[in-house]
């Protein structure tokens, strides 16, 4: 138990610190476009830019962070229930917001500091009060039907997304946090876990899709409205399901006497991860103001 909550938290720390220098790196670019489009070159075109964002260091890193976030997460689906795991995910916000305040210098309103204080102590409730990881990895049909329940998301998800004049970011983050949600199942859907094994599993084909899937649909619902409503729908959709799932089918217990308190904290994690989703993108409205009055200054 010790083991699988300090990967969780390993993945909340890496996951969150990540998304700030993904945003620092955005920013740059920004400013850098903002330089170039006042010049005589003109503005990059948007392919330009993007390879300006993959090379900059500050994404490097965020990359690198983002990938020891899943190793740690994926460790922590091998350990711990379900739950717990998925509510340090959404304890990630809580992180970025932290990390914003020094790297991007971001300020938190006293609202959001109320929210940072609700997550940690839901995590506080939850390493209390889960129980152990249940045994069952599921049957032979639903691994197998993993993989086709993450292509319908991304799918569904695109299609709908894609037609949609209103509610379009609610819609792809949903989408995006079901999809993500679907990675964590895969994972623990897996029998074995070993180079060797994984591709005779259906499961790994499915962490694949959904993992890549979920990216995608998120990059489309940062780009189609509210960055903050797209962030709150991908949270709830990431967490709650996939929580219950693990208590349903897999096993996941809590201890013997606490399961309101577990339900208690996790709620209080998601609660908290929605009222924080605004630093689900760093990189918010406002920051990208302030990078074109710096550089106008």
């Amino acid at each position: 138990m010790v083991a699988g909550l300090a990967l969780a938290l390993c993945a909340a720390v890496c996951m969150g610190t990540a998304t700030v220098f993904q945003a620092l790196g955005s920013r740059r670019t920004a400013r850098a476009d903002t330089g170039a489009t006042d010049g005589a070159g003109g503005a990059r075109g948007r392919w330009g830019t993007v390879v300006a964002v993959l090379r900059g260091w500050p994404f490097l890193l965020g990359a690198g962070l983002d990938t020891a976030g899943f190793g740690a997460q994926v460790g922590a689906l091998l350990l711990v229930p379900l739950f717990l795991v998925e509510a340090a995910v959404a304890a990630s916000l809580a992180v970025t917001a932290v990390v914003g305040t020094f790297v991007l210098n971001l300020r938190l309103r006293r609202g959001e500091w109320t929210a940072v204080a609700v997550v940690c102590l839901g995590l506080a409730t939850l390493a209390v009060s889960a129980g152990r990881e249940g045994d069952g990895d599921g049957d032979a049909a639903l691994r197998a039907a993993a993989p086709v329940a993450a292509l319908l998301v991304v799918a569904v998800g695109w299609f709908v997304g894609g037609r949609l004049r209103r509610g379009r970011a609610v819609v792809l983050g949903a989408a995006a946090g079901f999809s993500f949600g679907l990675t964590a199942t895969a994972v623990r859907l897996l029998p074995e876990v070993s180079v060797l094994a994984l591709p005779a599993q259906p499961a790994a084909y499915a962490v694949v899709v959904s993992g890549l899937g979920g990216y995608l649909l998120l990059v489309q619902a940062l780009q189609s409205g509210s960055v903050t409503a797209a962030t709150a729908a991908m949270v709830i959709c990431e967490t709650v399901w996939p929580g219950v799932f693990g208590v349903l089918w897999l096993g996941d217990t809590t201890r013997h006497g606490y399961t309101g308190l577990a339900a208690a904290g996790f709620a209080a994690c998601v609660a908290g991860g929605v009222a924080l989703a605004r630093f689900g993108e760093a990189g918010t409205e406002r920051e990208s103001g302030q990078a074109v009055e710096d550089q106008r200054g």
